[in-house]
């Protein structure tokens, strides 16, 4: 694969994180699957709002999605994006306070 095809690919993904309303998913997912049920409530605002979140997340490889009977479960296709949220977090967190250093 051409560097150029992994420098989209990795803009995609990083589109695809830059969602508050995704980024909660995700969070949501960190410890293991959630069914659908349980996503809607912990995230809140409109369900046909989440489920096109979910959805995208789903296109892009992020989530993966299981129907058992009436219930659909998502998780997490790749656990390394537990890590790099946690390593997006740590550098807001740092900027945050390089910032704040700065200001007083």
């Amino acid at each position: 694969m051409s560097d150029e095809r992994i420098r989209q690919l990795k803009a995609d993904l990083l589109k695809a994180l830059g969602q508050p309303t995704r980024l909660r998913i995700l969070e949501l997912l960190f410890d293991g699957e959630r069914c659908v049920c349980e996503i809607f409530p912990a995230v809140g605002g409109e369900q046909s709002n989440i489920s096109k979140h979910l959805a995208f997340l789903r296109s892009q490889g992020i989530v993966f999605a299981e129907r058992r009977g009436m219930r659909v479960f998502y998780r997490l296709a790749d656990q390394r994006i537990v890590r790099l949220l946690d390593d997006v977090e740590a550098c807001v967190r740092g900027g945050l306070k390089a910032k704040a250093n700065l200001v007083a």
